[in-house]
């Protein structure tokens, strides 16, 4: 066997045997970095991403599912041979809006709670986990608000709470710590027209089991939509992924291309607003792929405010 052959196969060893959901906000189906997984799984907010709420105590429910059969490698080929996954994540978010002002904003605490389910097929093996995924808290929001548009600001700190172990297919947790800042926008026409973009960079720590440091990950969030009236809103939404720096092991950059993942993302969403609920439905279809599974997400997410 040549050389670049040996190690191919050993990278596709290496990567099946740490094959990751990124659990973070949502068990995240969202895929980079070690074994293809990233702490936060893209796609996750849509209308109004920009917007703080009133002051008050909100909560909001996720309930996503992603399936997937391809792991694409650097040129969107397929990378591991008989690849399946299957994830599921049911997440509890806990927001409070404060009376208090910053520099002008509004300040907001924010926490999630994640419990994920992954099935993992790969090379005539198979894994499943279910459990506490890595727990996510934001001790200062800040939230600027005008007539048309809004503004909101933090750092999300995903903790390694989830299950991980280095010999499973299948892990709920990253086993490291990622910073997320974060800057969101909308903009909110007075005839109903919304455009909002939720923009994040993460930071993650080394995982100190396997030796792996996973590269920097600048990721975005969108929603183009039109408000129909006070109950409906409608429209398209996806994300965008691009890793910047390369993941590296035991010191050495990982791969001739340092595996880094991008990936694009699109599909309809609908949003139905009852007295103090809300009620989110949406698919999103991923496509060009590199060093990251492609496949889709479906979610349905809720919101009461207390």
């Amino acid at each position: 066997m040549k050389k670049g052959q040996s190690f191919r196969k050993l990278f596709i060893v290496f990567v099946a045997a740490a094959v990751l959901v990124g659990p973070a906000v949502l068990a995240g189906p969202a895929f980079a970095t070690e074994g293809g997984g990233g702490a936060y799984p893209n796609g996750a907010e849509d209308f109004m991403a920009g917007a703080l709420p009133p002051p008050g105590t909100y909560f909001k429910n996720y309930l996503v599912y992603y399936t997937s059969s391809n792991f694409k490698d650097n040129n969107g080929n397929d990378l591991i041979p008989d690849f399946k996954l299957k994830a599921a994540a049911e997440v509890l978010r806990f927001i409070h809006v404060t009376n208090y002002k910053i520099l002008g904003a509004d300040w907001a605490v924010h926490a999630f709670i994640p419990l994920a389910y992954q099935d993992v097929t790969l090379g005539g093996r198979s894994d499943d986990r279910f459990g506490l995924g890595d727990i996510i808290i934001d001790p200062i929001i800040l939230g600027w608000h005008s007539k048309n548009f809004h503004v909101t600001t933090g750092v999300d700190i995903y903790l390694p709470t989830g299950n991980y172990d280095q010999t499973h297919l299948a892990n709920i947790g990253r086993n490291y710590w990622t910073f997320e800042p974060i800057v969101a926008f909308t903009y909110l026409s007075d005839g109903g027209f919304e455009i909002s973009a939720k923009f994040m960079y993460d930071f993650n720590t080394e995982n100190n089991d396997t030796n792996y440091q996973s590269g920097q990950e600048f990721h975005v969030d969108y929603t183009i939509g039109y408000h129909i009236n006070k109950q409906w809103a409608v429209g398209v939404g996806g994300y965008y992924y691009q890793q910047i720096t390369d993941d590296e092991l035991n010191g050495a950059t990982v791969s001739s291309d340092g595996f880094k993942g991008k990936v694009y993302s699109i599909g309809p969403v609908a949003q139905y607003n009852y007295k103090n609920m809300s009620f989110t439905a949406k698919w999103q279809y991923e496509f060009d792929a590199e060093n990251k599974p492609e496949g889709n997400k479906f979610w349905l997410n809720f919101v009461y405010a207390f």
